[in-house]
Parts: C-alpha cells; structure tokens; sequence
C-alpha cells in the first residue's frame, strides 16, 4: 500500500500513528507523553546505567519496535537500502545536540504535537521556537549547506543496529541486567508485548508515509508543499479526540505532566531541535526510521541521541518538571541553559560554515 498516494492516506497514516499512541497511553505509557522518542532513548540509556537517574529508567520496546518496524517494511517493500559516509560525526554531534534541545524542553518534536493535543500551552511556545529553528536549517541548505552523498555499503551494515537492539530487549526481558524505574516516568509502561506490537506498527507505517516533523515544517518553507504536514495533522486529531474523551484536555500553561513553563527555555530547546534535525536531514523519529531501513548515517545520528541523553542526566543539562505540591517551577538550570546556547552557536557553525563545494575537494 502507498501510503504517500494522496493526503488521505497521508491523514490516514497519521490517524493511525495517533491511534497506537493513544492505545499505548491508555494502557500504561506516561500520560501527555504516549510516544516520545528523546524520552524513550533517555529512558533506555538509564535503563544500560548509562545515567543514574533513578525516574527515568526502563528499557523501552518502542524504540526497538521504531528501527525493526522500519526495517521489516522497508525489506518486504524492497526500500531497503544499506547506506554510509555523509559526515558521520557530523551527524553524531548533531544527534547529540537535538537530544539536549529536547531535553530542556522535556520532548522531542513528536511529544511537543501530544503536549499540544493535550492542551499544554507551553508546547505551543515550544512549536514557535522549533518553526524557527527550522527555518533556520531550511535557510542554511539554501545558503549550500550539505553533510555530503551517502555511498552504498554491503547490506549487512544496515542490519547491525536492528539485531542489537533486539538482543538488548532479549536481555531486558530475560534477566536483571536493565535498571528499571520504580517511580517516575519509568515505571509507567504500557505492556512489554503491547509495547513492542504498537512500536513495531508505529514504525513501519512511519517509514511508509515518511513522517518527519521537521520534513513537514522544511517542505512548507522550501517547497509550498503541504503533503508531510497531514501526517501531523491526522496525529494531532485523534490525539485531541482520545484526550478530551479520557480527560486528559488540560488548556493551561502549568499543572501540566512532565512539563515547566519556562518559555525561553521551551522555545530554545525546540529552536535547537529543528535546526538539528533539518542538518541532520530528519527528526529524532525519522533518524530511527531511516537507521532502520539501511542507512548507518541515521543509526550514527541515533547513538548521538543515546549519548547526549546520557550526558544531560549526568552532567544536569536535563530540565525539571514543574511540581504543583512543591512550587517548584521546574526547568533547565544553569548548566541547561548553558548548553542550550552553545547548541545554538555550534549549529549556525555547521549549518552556514559547510558547503556543498567541500564535497568536490
């Protein structure tokens, strides 16, 4: 099936996706988060001890559903192409730099559309800051920027990160190996088997309908073309439609879960995020996609996520959720904020400092 046919099926897809998040929600994932791509890397990076904060560890099956997902479709539709060698530490710095900008926010691009469907107004301050840092990527490519071609490789390479990630779950699942969270996000998990079905679902009609949220914001920049933007469109729809009917619409600014209402910070962290992922050539849910259906560029930019969500949580760049019982505010400290900056300084470095000419050196 052609997923990609018309804006129907485009808003289909996106229908779907949105109805496997809201199934997963439903029976147990965290609430206002469902999916969350940069979570369930920070997640599964705690739950190999690469971090040791305690709330957010647990070794998510979604991720591994996302990449396999992808790369059974990708097989079965003969898409799958086994590519390397467009700048990968590049690619792996960026990885890194789109994990901080989410973790500031508290969500990648897929999180912020839940957070929006929820009511979360501090979402849409963030949706601000990623259009922009979008735009800023999407200046930068007209400007020349460019990792370089990818070359094809043995189609061995691109099965590399799929089979690992199943192993680990193996491990996860059979022994006491994976930390696991007792309480926070970590500890709220839908079903393993549940879990890793709505997961591999997700993933395989992602790769489908090729959604990206940074794709769908670029091509409305670059192109006028509006086609991606239905994916997002039907998401947010059934997503809005299962949170009013559960209750879970909450129009406000705080007492919002998981979340802080620090709007600079918000909107910088999802700036940071847009402008990586347009480098990057997609969000942290199409990077999955694409590692998963051959390409060891987007499995590089993928372990860039995985180290930069270890390194947040150990070097306290990761925002806090505001708490109503505490008054606590939440939000990055100064460490986070910091690094938010920085990001923003070594993305316009490497979105207007390389150019396609490079590659004819």
């Amino acid at each position: 099936m052609n997923l990609t046919s018309s804006k129907k099926m485009l808003w289909a897809s996106g229908a779907m996706l949105g109805g496997i998040a809201a199934l997963l929600a439903y029976f147990g994932n965290p609430k206002n988060m469902a999916i969350c791509v940069a979570c369930f890397i920070r997640d599964t990076a705690g739950a190999m001890k690469f971090h040791q904060a305690e709330a957010v560890q647990y070794f998510r099956p979604e991720i591994v559903g996302f990449v396999a997902g992808a790369f059974l479709i990708a097989l079965i539709t003969k898409e799958y192409r086994s590519s390397a060698g467009s700048s990968p530490m590049i690619r792996f710095l960026l990885g890194v730099l789109m994990m901080i900008g989410s973790l500031v926010f508290l969500g990648c691009p897929l999180r912020m559309v839940i957070r929006m469907a929820a009511g979360d107004l501090n979402a849409y301050i963030a949706l601000i800051g990623f259009v922009l840092g979008v735009a800023t990527g999407s200046l930068a490519l007209k400007k020349g920027f460019s990792l370089g071609r990818a070359y094809e490789t043995k189609k061995s390479g691109g099965w590399v990160l799929p089979v690992i990630l199943v192993g680990l779950l193996l491990l996860s699942v059979t022994t006491t190996l994976m930390a696991s969270s007792e309480s926070g996000p970590g500890s709220m998990r839908a079903p393993i088997l549940l879990s890793l079905a709505g997961g591999l679902l997700f993933g395989a009609i992602a790769q489908k309908s090729r959604a990206c949220f940074a794709g769908s914001v670029r091509d409305i920049l670059l192109l006028k073309n509006f086609d991606l933007i239905s994916v997002i469109g039907g998401f947010f729809v059934v997503m809005l439609i299962y949170n009013i009917a559960t209750g879970g619409f909450h129009f406000s600014f705080s007492g919002q879960p998981v979340a802080h209402a620090q709007h600079i910070w918000n909107l910088l962290g999802m700036y940071v995020v847009g402008f990586a992922a347009v480098l990057a050539g997609g969000c942290p849910l199409r990077q999955l996609v694409l590692a998963g259906q051959g390409s060891s560029d987007s499995a590089i930019t993928f372990l860039g996520m995985f180290v930069g969500a270890a390194v947040c949580h150990n070097f306290g760049l990761a925002a806090a959720a505001a708490n109503a019982e505490t008054n606590a505010p939440g939000g990055p400290a100064a460490a986070g904020k910091a690094a938010v900056l920085l990001c923003i300084v070594i993305l316009l470095a490497i979105g207007f400092g390389i150019r396609k000419r490079e590659d004819r050196q």
